[in-house]
């Protein structure tokens, strides 16, 4: 590929593929530089490093896989919009391995406030959420059970760590029934047993 034709949108590109082909822990600026047929320096016009690089990356696949959510979401509400939900995460995470561990890394909480996609998430998430009528702290805490339970399932399915003959699917889906019935009882907190503790 020629030197000329390189931006910043294209290195993030091959970092997206990359990652997809070999992992996360592979996309580095030498191996995106061997694949550009250029030395590193010639990234630095475009990427500030690796963690830079990263987390570009890491923005660019969390926009994908939010605006899949958003499309499957659309129109439903309730059990219908969390079943939709979960499987869009759930088809990301499964057909883009590594764009999708990108999605997990630490971003500055001050970069994250102003980013796009994050509002988006938040957007999506806490509108897929409204049928349940929760406020918080509930709020947050439903937020947090649903990303632990979905990113552990694909984390342990992508593995292969299910072994059982039980079809993955069948206990996928049986596990967003269990949260849509733990959405619609969930144990709500009253004024007076809120406790304040330090933002995670």
């Amino acid at each position: 590929m020629p030197r000329a034709g390189l931006t910043t949108d294209r290195v993030v590109a091959a970092a997206a593929e990359l990652a997809d082909e070999g992992g996360f822990e592979k996309v580095t600026v030498s191996a995106l530089a061997r694949r550009f047929g250029v030395k590193d320096a010639s990234l630095y016009t475009h990427v500030r490093g690796l963690a830079d690089l990263r987390v570009r990356l890491a923005l660019r696949a969390s926009a994908e896989q939010i605006e899949e959510i958003a499309e499957a979401v659309a129109g439903r509400a309730g059990r219908e919009a969390l079943a939709a939900f979960a499987g869009a995460y759930r088809s990301y995470a499964l057909r883009h391995p590594g764009r999708y561990a990108a999605t997990q890394i630490r971003i500055d909480p001050a970069l994250a406030a102003d980013s796009p996609v994050m509002l988006r998430t938040a957007e999506i998430t806490y509108g897929m959420l409204r049928a349940y009528d929760l406020t918080e702290p509930d709020l947050t805490d439903a937020v947090r059970l649903l990303r632990s339970t979905f990113h552990g399932y694909c984390a342990l399915e992508a593995s292969g760590a299910f072994a059982a003959p039980r079809e993955v699917r069948a206990s996928w889906d049986k596990a967003v029934e269990a949260l849509h019935l733990a959405l619609t009882h969930w144990p709500r907190e009253t004024a007076s047993e809120t406790i304040t503790m330090p933002v995670d």
